[in-house]
């Protein structure tokens, strides 16, 4: 006599499944992470800490009898540092990351322009739309009724990097 086993077998491993809902967590977290936060901890850390030992050398000339007081008012002190510079050391930290990332989208940009002109050096098409870009910016702002002083300045702020010049000429902005 013939007989049938239907045995239901899970589609995914519950250690997998677990693996995956951890590094789901690690993504999130880190796309919430603020690297400000624990730069202003640290400077705050800091402030409180030179306060904390300018109190100690206070204190430190006491006789044991003030002892007492002088650890309150030293624990008061840092607690009122602590409320004091918080917000201060926040938005330095927070000021200190963006000029940081500014800076390394900078050297990103400086470094993507290199590569450009290294490739552009090999390839005479990239040159041509180079140059076609430059005359034609160089009529643009001949035919700019503004002094020479103030067309040759916003020239100068509007002039595109290589890369953002490229992407122009291969997305067909310029013709």
């Amino acid at each position: 006599m013939t007989s049938f086993v239907h045995v239901d077998q899970p589609a995914t491993h519950p250690g997998v499944a677990r693996a995956e809902a951890v590094i789901d967590h690690i993504r999130a977290a880190r796309r919430s992470f603020d690297g400000a936060r624990g730069l202003a901890a640290l400077l705050l850390a800091a402030i409180v800490a030179s306060l904390l030992v300018v109190a100690d050398k206070l204190m430190s000339t006491w006789n044991d009898g003030g002892l007492l007081v002088a650890w309150l008012v030293l624990w008061g002190v840092a607690f009122a540092a602590i409320a004091f510079f918080a917000g201060t050391a926040r938005s330095l930290a927070v000021r200190a990351l963006s000029g940081m990332r500014a800076a390394a989208e900078r050297r990103a940009a400086a470094r993507a322009d290199e590569q450009f002109m290294a490739y552009a050096k090999h390839d005479p098409r990239i040159l041509r739309d180079l140059q076609a870009i430059a005359s034609r910016q160089e009529a643009e702002a001949d035919a700019a009724e503004e002094p020479v002083t103030v067309a040759k300045a916003s020239a100068d702020a509007a002039t595109p990097t290589l890369y953002q010049a490229l992407r122009r000429v291969n997305l067909g902005q310029y013709y």
